[in-house]
């Protein structure tokens, strides 16, 4: 596109001279729908509280476990889980990321779904 600016103020060149990339921007996006989805979004709510079995999230989800499996590998390939083997069971968590933790506190402070007070 030839298109050209209008010269209202300086503001906007700079802002397009810092412009993150492509792939920042699709990441973001990436993410925010992957969390779009609900059951996403409770699996992510559980395990930002605790370690959990894909067993144990497949019965809080009410789902079957090769569902909330391919649910848990997305959300591990986006880097927002973690998890561990300990013989056959496979532990998930919230990764230790500041992506992760700064998503648990926007799902906490925007959208009102708060950590559970002992």
């Amino acid at each position: 596109m030839n298109a050209s600016l209008h010269r209202h103020h300086d503001n906007t060149e700079h802002m397009l001279r810092h412009m993150p990339s492509e792939a920042a921007f699709d990441k973001v996006s990436d993410t925010f729908a992957l969390i779009s989805d609900p059951t996403r979004l409770k699996i992510l709510w559980l395990l930002c509280h605790c370690e959990e079995c894909v067993n144990n999230i497949a019965v809080a989800v009410n789902m079957s476990s090769p569902a909330v499996s391919h649910h848990l590998r997305l959300l591990k390939q986006s880097g927002l889980l973690s998890c561990r083997r300990t013989g056959k069971e496979m532990y998930y968590k919230l990764a230790d990321t500041a992506e992760a933790a700064l998503l648990h506190k926007s799902i906490d402070d925007i959208f009102d779904i708060k950590c559970p007070r002992d």
